[in-house]
């Protein structure tokens, strides 16, 4: 097996292009639970494939049952996701996106264990990766970055269909670039995009000036429900079923109540939980300073970076909370440990 940390990203992309370039059929999957760098990676991606090598029959999976976020709706492709339940063939190659952790595809597992190569392209933190390439960079801020770099690689043109998906992808996961990830490639990646036609204002009318009245109001069932401890320094909230069903939100719609949490002052670590059916709990862990949360999100099944995390457990959002709390008061115990900056 390939994989990178960065320095070897060329090779890595013509590792992963001759792959491409030996496959008939492929299929493209991100996590589950998909945010915007997920689903504008790999339909970016699927498009790119397409357009250099117009053969190819490519498909995009869904790794859950539930449809595309309606949010995300407007990506082009989005109307052509495929749940990977429902996907039949066996690919020549399956290429993981935004995700290292097979058990993360969900559904999608299946159709990468049956695929004749795999490879990745990620940039969360993955000590044993699974694929024949994998060009893992926990430095980019998203997966979007890689995928852009990968067509700037190749010389693929960039569409402004896929300017917007890799737009999107890389200014949801750095927050609108408020979030520590915004560096000084993400802009620069970012700033490529739009004058290839990505449209900031779009994205933002969609993705963040949208929302239905029905999250609204399960928006301000979680504000109410904000609780700080540890001297203000921690905070949490969360969703119920019942909350979700009451007010006619959908679960995909309250994927970025963590930032509500979030924003509140003093704090450095916010957590929202969202209760989901077959009883269990999502949990979203966010960072504003310089400690790592990662580490509690694997303690309890999950993963991601480290000011920007989440996991899936079983059982109500006590049980959560009780597994959860404790962890996130340790990274409070031992400053020394955590590379507390005096800046924190």
């Amino acid at each position: 097996m390939q994989t990178s940390t960065g320095a070897d990203q060329e090779s890595l992309f013509d590792a992963i292009a001759y792959l491409i370039g030996e496959a008939q059929t492929i299929a493209i999957c991100a996590h589950t639970n998909p945010d915007g760098d997920a689903l504008g990676s790999q339909l970016a991606l699927k498009l790119l494939i397409e357009s250099r090598w117009p053969r190819k029959r490519v498909t995009c999976l869904l790794a859950d049952d539930d449809p595309c976020p309606r949010i995300y709706a407007f990506l082009a492709g989005a109307d052509q996701l495929v749940a990977a339940s429902a996907y039949e063939g066996d690919p020549d190659l399956f290429i993981s996106v935004d995700l290292s952790l097979a058990s993360r595809l969900n559904k999608g597992e299946e159709v990468m264990r049956r695929s004749r190569t795999v490879a990745i392209i990620d940039h969360h933190p993955c000590d044993h990766p699974y694929g024949d390439a994998a060009l893992i960079r926990p430095s980019a801020a998203a997966a979007g970055v890689i995928v852009a770099e990968f067509a700037q690689h190749l010389g693929i043109p960039i569409t402004p269909e896929v300017a917007q998906c890799l737009f999107c992808a890389i200014a949801t996961d750095t927050g609108r670039f408020q979030y520590q990830n915004a560096d000084a490639e993400a802009f620069q990646v970012a700033s490529m995009l739009v004058a290839a036609g990505a449209s900031p204002s779009d994205v933002s009318l969609n993705v963040y000036q949208s929302f239905r009245l029905q999250f609204l109001h399960l928006k301000s069932v979680v504000m109410g429900r904000i609780t700080t401890f540890e001297h203000g320094r921690i905070a949490y909230s969360y969703a119920t079923v019942a909350d979700i069903e009451r007010t006619g939100a959908s679960l995909d719609e309250s994927d970025g109540l963590v930032d509500v949490v979030r924003s509140v002052a003093g704090s450095e670590v916010a957590l929202f939980l969202k209760e989901v059916p077959g009883g269990k709990v999502r949990g979203n862990l966010r960072a504003k300073s310089s400690r790592d949360i990662s580490g509690v999100a694997r303690a309890l099944g999950g993963g991601g970076h480290r000011a920007a995390s989440g996991f899936t457990i079983e059982g109500s959002v006590d049980d959560a909370l009780c597994a959860a709390l404790p962890l996130l008061k340790e990274l409070f115990a031992s400053p020394a440990a955590q590379g507390e900056t005096d800046a924190s």
